[in-house]
Parts: C-alpha cells; sequence; structure tokens
C-alpha cells in the first residue's frame, strides 16, 4: 500500500513541480531563512507544544530540505531513493498506529516552516489530515504600521488568550469583534472545552461555507463566520449542523460576497434631485401600487421620556405621521434592548410593519437578522459605517453643525480654552470633535479644545472635570439624556459655576429625514438605488438636505448669530468645508497633504484627534458597560495596542533568560538537525 501510495504523491508532486515552472515560480518548497531580513536581529518567543493546522504550514526552516519536496509538500524524489524508502515508511506507521512524535517548526506571520519532521508532514498532508502536534518558536516581525503586520499582531494578542491559530482575517478589528460576539473579555484565557468547542463549530462552519463555494471568494473563512456570527449568534452555531449553516448561509450570501469588496460601502450624500420610477429589488412588498396605508414601525432601544437620542426620533416619527395622514401608520416599540430585540422587529413584522426603522447603532445584530429572515421588508438602522446589503443605514452629518458650534466658541471665548464632552468613541462622533476644533481655530487661532467622555466619566463627572480647568464654553452631548445627572448636558454652553446657558445647538430633523426616505419608498426611488448597486448602501445625509441645522439663543449678539447663518448658508452650498486638507493630528502626522479636503470615507473612518485637541479616544477597558455595548456594535476600528503589549510583555516573561539576553537569528542548529537523523 506505501508503494502505491508513493507513487501517488509523487505524481502529484512532480504535477506541481511543472506546474509551478512553467509559471515561472519556484517549484521548491519556500525556506524561511530565506524570507528573513539578513541585516536585523530577530525576536522569538517559544509557544511550546502547539497543535498546527496542516494547511497553514507552507516551506521548511532551511533551504537544505526543500530540494526533496514540491512546493505543495508532496516528494520529487525518485521511487528507489533513501528519501522515498524513509516515506514509505511513515506511511506505514501512520495507517497501522498513526504519526505522534511532534514536529519542530517556526511560526511566522501564522504560517509554518518545519525544522524536524518535512517527510511527516508531507504524509499527513497526502492523507488529509487537519493538523499536527509540533514545538513551535514564533519569530516576531518587525513592526512597520502596515495592515499586514498590524493585523498580525492583532491575532498574536487573541492566540495568547485563545490558543487558537486556525481562524483567519482579512481587516483588521476583527479578532476583538470575534470575541465580541462570542461575549468574552479581550483578555479573557480561554478554557480547553472552549478551545474544543469552538474548533469544532468552525470546522463545521468551514465545511458549510466550502460547500457554498466560499473557495471561490478572496476573503477567509474567519470573514464570513464573523458575519454568520452576528446573525445567528454562537450558540445557533453551535447547535446547528452543516446543512443549516449551509441553509442559513445561502440567505445571507449578499453580504458574504461584500467581504470581497475593497470598497464595500456606496454612501448617498444627498437625495436626489430627480426621483425615478425604477422598481428595485429589496422590498417585494412594495412591487405593486400601494393602495394601503403603509405599516411604518420605529424600534426604540429606550423610551422617549427617558433619553433625548429616543425623543427626536419620535419627534421624527410624530411630524411623518402628520405629513402622510393617511398614507401611512406609525407604529412604536420601546425598550427594544429589554429583551431580545430581534423578537421585537419580528413582533413589528407580525403585526404588519413593511418599513422599519431601528433608531439605534446598538440594534445592527438584530436588524440585519431580521432583514435576512424577511427580505420582504424593508429594514433601515440608524448607525454608520455598516456593511450589509440586507439593510440600509441612514445617518447625519453632524459634524458639520459641530464646525459651526466651534466657530461661536472660538468667538466667544477669551482664553480659547474650549471644552466639549462625547459620549462614546463611534463612527461620525471622532468627525464632531475634529470638525469642532478646526471651527474653533477659525475664529480663535488660540483656541484649544479639552476632550471629557461621559462613556468612562459619567456626564456630571466629564464637566467637573472642565469646570476644575476653569473652561467656561463646553459643547456637550448631542442630545438631553433626561437623566437626572445630565439633564442640560448638550449643545454649546456657556458653564458658570451653578449656572449653564445653552447658547448654540446641533440638531438632527429626523422629521425631514424620515420624510424624504419614505417618499423615496413610495416612489421606488430607494429601491432602484439598491438594484442598481452591488454594495452596502449608507445615507449620510447634511445640511443641504435639511437633515442637520442648527438652533441659537435669542440671547447670543446680533454678529454671532450672523456668522452662524452666514456659515449654514456656506455649508449648504459647499462652499466653506470643514475639513480642508492639509490637517495635522497630535501625533504630527499631517493628514490629505495632497488633497483639497477630506472624502467622506475618511472623515468617517477617523481615528485620531487633531493637534489642538488635548485628550485622548479611551481604550476599550476604559468605558462604561452601555459604552462598550455602543462600541461593540458601532465603534471605530478599536486599537488592540494595549492588548497586543499586554501580550507581548506575557511572551517576553516566558522567553528563557538565552533569548531574553540577546535577540538572536535562531536556527543555528538547524542543520545539524537535519544532518542527524532523521529529520522525518
Amino acid at each position: 500500500m506505501s508503494e502505491i501510495n508513493y507513487k501517488d504523491a509523487l505524481k502529484l508532486g512532480q504535477k506541481e513541480a511543472q506546474s509551478r515552472k512553467a509559471n515561472g515560480e519556484s517549484p521548491a518548497l519556500p525556506a524561511l531563512d530565506d524570507l528573513l531580513p539578513a541585516d536585523k536581529p530577530t525576536t522569538v518567543v517559544n509557544l511550546g507544544l502547539v497543535s498546527i493546522p496542516i494547511k497553514q504550514i507552507v516551506g521548511t526552516k532551511t533551504g537544505g530540505r526543500s530540494s526533496a519536496f514540491a512546493a505543495n509538500f508532496m516528494p520529487i524524489l525518485e521511487e528507489n531513493s533513501e528519501f522515498a524508502t524513509k516515506w514509505k515508511h511513515l506511511c506505514e506507521a501512520h495507517i497501522t498506529e498513526g504519526i505522534h512524535d511532534p514536529i519542530k517548526a517556526y511560526e511566522y506571520k501564522n504560517r509554518f516552516y518545519v525544522l524536524e519532521g518535512n517527510k511527516r508532514v508531507s504524509v499527513l498532508k497526502f492523507f488529509g489530515a487537519d493538523t499536527i502536534e509540533g514545538v513551535v518558536t514564533r519569530i516576531l516581525p518587525e513592526r512597520d504600521g502596515s495592515d499586514e503586520i498590524e493585523l498580525y499582531y492583532e491575532f498574536v494578542a487573541f492566540y495568547q488568550y485563545s490558543k487558537i491559530n486556525f481562524i483567519e482575517f482579512s481587516k483588521r478589528g476583527s479578532y476583538t469583534a470575534l470575541q465580541t460576539v462570542l461575549g468574552k473579555e479581550l483578555d479573557e484565557e480561554w478554557t480547553i472545552d472552549e478551545q474544543r468547542t469552538f474548533a469544532a463549530a468552525y470546522h463545521k462552519f468551514a465545511k458549510a461555507y466550502t460547500a457554498s463555494g466560499g473557495e471561490k471568494l478572496q476573503s477567509t473563512i474567519g470573514d464570513a463566520m464573523l458575519s454568520y456570527l452576528k446573525i445567528y449568534g454562537y450558540e445557533e452555531l453551535i447547535a446547528s449542523d452543516a446543512d443549516e449553516i449551509k441553509k442559513n448561509l445561502g440567505k445571507m450570501w449578499e453580504d458574504v460576497k461584500l467581504k470581497d469588496a475593497e470598497e464595500p460601502i456606496e454612501l448617498k450624500t444627498e437625495p436626489p434631485e430627480e426621483k425615478t420610477q425604477h422598481q428595485g429589488l429589496i422590498s417585494r412588498v412594495l412591487s405593486q401600487t400601494i393602495s394601503h396605508a403603509l405599516q411604518v414601525g420605529f424600534i426604540y432601544d429606550g423610551t422617549p421620556a427617558k433619553s433625548g437620542w429616543v425623543h427626536e426620533h419620535e419627534e421624527g416619527r410624530i411630524y411623518v405621521q402628520k405629513i402622510f395622514e393617511d398614507k401611512i401608520d406609525t407604529v412604536t416599540y420601546p425598550n427594544a434592548l429589554d429583551g431580545d430585540p430581534y423578537d421585537t422587529i419580528a413582533q413589528a413584522i407580525d403585526d404588519g410593519c413593511e418599513v422599519i426603522f431601528t433608531t439605534s447603532p446598538r440594534l445592527i445584530s438584530a436588524s440585519v437578522k431580521a432583514a435576512v429572515e424577511h427580505p420582504d421588508v424593508i429594514i433601515m438602522n440608524c448607525s454608520l459605517n455598516l456593511s450589509s446589503r440586507y439593510i440600509a443605514t441612514y445617518y447625519a452629518r453632524m459634524y458639520e453643525a459641530k464646525f459651526i458650534l466651534g466657530a461661536v466658541a472660538g468667538s466667544l471665548s477669551d482664553s480659547g480654552k474650549l471644552g466639549y464632552v462625547c459620549d462614546y468613541p463611534i463612527y461620525g462622533q471622532i468627525a464632531g470633535i475634529n470638525a469642532f476644533a478646526i471651527g474653533a481655530q477659525l475664529t480663535n487661532p488660540r483656541a484649544h479644545v479639552y476632550l471629557e467622555w461621559s462613556s468612562v466619566k459619567g456626564a456630571e463627572g466629564a464637566a467637573k472635570a472642565l469646570a476644575e480647568q476653569d473652561i467656561h464654553f463646553i459643547s456637550s452631548q448631542d442630545t438631553a439624556k433626561f437623566l437626572e445627572d445630565d439633564r442640560d448636558t448638550y449643545g454649546l454652553s456657556y458653564v458658570v459655576d451653578d449656572h449653564r446657558e445653552v447658547l448654540v445647538d446641533s440638531v438632527w430633523c429626523w422629521g425631514k429625514y424620515y420624510e424624504e426616505i419614505l417618499n423615496r419608498i413610495f416612489d421606488k426611488t430607494l429601491q432602484a438605488e439598491y438594484n442598481k448597486t452591488d454594495k452596502a448602501l449608507n445615507y449620510y445625509w447634511g445640511m443641504s438636505s435639511g437633515a442637520v441645522d442648527v438652533w441659537c439663543s435669542e440671547t447670543l449678539i446680533a454678529p454671532t448669530r450672523k456668522l452662524i447663518d452666514f456659515l449654514k448658508e456656506s455649508i449648504r452650498q459647499n462652499i466653506c468645508i470643514p475639513f480642508l486638507t492639509p490637517l495635522t493630528t497630535q501625533s504630527g502626522e499631517v493628514i490629505g497633504e495632497d488633497q483639497k479636503s477630506l472624502t467622506l470615507e475618511q472623515i468617517i473612518n477617523m481615528d485620531y484627534l487633531v493637534n489642538n485637541v488635548i485628550g485622548e479616544i479611551p481604550t476599550y477597558d476604559e468605558l462604561s458597560p452601555m459604552g462598550k455595548a455602543t462600541v461593540d456594535t458601532a465603534g471605530i476600528e478599536k486599537s488592540q495596542n494595549d492588548i497586543v503589549k499586554e501580550a507581548e510583555k506575557k511572551s517576553s516573561d516566558e522567553k528563557t533568560a538565552d533569548e531574553k539576553a540577546t535577540d538572536e537569528k535562531p536556527g543555528d542548529t538547524a542543520q545539524d538537525a537535519e544532518k542527524d537523523g532523521d529529520g522525518q
């Protein structure tokens, strides 16, 4: 049997070698020594005994052994060679009793290169084994700021606590997102049982993904699994068999394919001036002329009485009900987060809602799942930067209003010390901070903005921190919370002791927004936009559409009110652009040096503060429980630097004394190991 197996393996090796030669590629196994920079010291970390995924073993440590194998690890030496004899013996051992001796290997960028045991790997690859045990040494690449290397270091942090090395992602932040969707803290150690359960779930999902045609996509199994988990959850994945998973994947396949796109989101910045009558696919329920009152559901994460955010959306609902009269019936569903928000959305659908607005970023996952399960219903979520084909999102360019508030604050402040209280570091909020700071510099070049976070210190604590620094002009959260400790902490206020006067406020005009969206649903414009693209639709409207406005107090002097009116009209006409470039960040980096202004994508994805802001974006661990919950669903790309540093420190503590004493180029004994033996 081993004779036949070697012949078959040899054919596979020769075919691979010939194919690579024909394409001008090296036919042999890649050698790690050829990949490492020769002129730089290398940091190595002993990982001990590791279960190595066979698919991730891609080469050998040194070039000495590579000539015996093709690049797919299949043999290329003739059947009568000493090498072939040893390969056959290993083949017989695998068939009769299994291969149990661990190999020795190096891990570099989560790919493995064999020091001892190349033949064992070859045999196991031939038989389609999933893993092999190995004593592994990790080689850490030098950090250069690239997405590839930073994503790898996020993996290093994830591996430190999970010991999972087989799931891979193509985008930064995914390892954090995975831990979040699994309900684990970022630095929480995984038990052996948790590792085994996850491995079983992953391989079951991988089988269904491959059967669905996933291997044709450029994105990873991990990318698709993360999307799946966000919709269906971990417990459901564990309980489902491969056929059920494949069926669910079919429902959400457009989102799986979307992971392949370099630019998965299409931003819609203004309502079109001319509306079309084309029919789209997003909602078959509206395929015919609507002869009845359209049922429109509004899903709230709180109540209008206790949340300023919900109150403003409720005002928008009341507005459109009056505008459309008997053409629509609106229904509200408060406190969706008190239970499973998916159940609330499902109840709205059962009640006959054909269009549903979920008004909080914290309702994203439930919204996508409901849209996947109910394709005949239009579901839109109030958030920004979501890449899903099954729901559209809508949000307002509030940074335009914040720019004006900053200009007013700068003009009124003699000291130039201004305060800013933000709630959560989510998409859109960082742009608001920076726009305020830039607006302040427009009218006061000496202006500096002192930043505090209510999701870290609480609204009262943040306001107190600013008051202690003798700061009187403070821009606070975008909406009143209607809670006892922060009833008035919104808008640009003048604060002296216990006195607070709101001077200027940014206004979310949700009524105008909902009116425009519903008009576009009625005349099929929204459906046509969906049908014309294969991307996710994000509606991001500003002052020019009427979605954003600025209110000012009558107590303001006339020149200041004229300044506000002038800036509002200039922004509406696209004459005044808040984010003209270049911008200089706190770290001194220059952004947009070769541009006239930032693109909307750059504005949305801001993860830095401009240089006249004093303060920092909080780390995940600093946030309140509600802050973490909000950031989990709509946060800016969370840096794992703190966790990575902790993982590196922990790894460093595990080094031997010799490894600590010097950075070394590993593998000095590699040739000896191969000479001695058997290197099998």
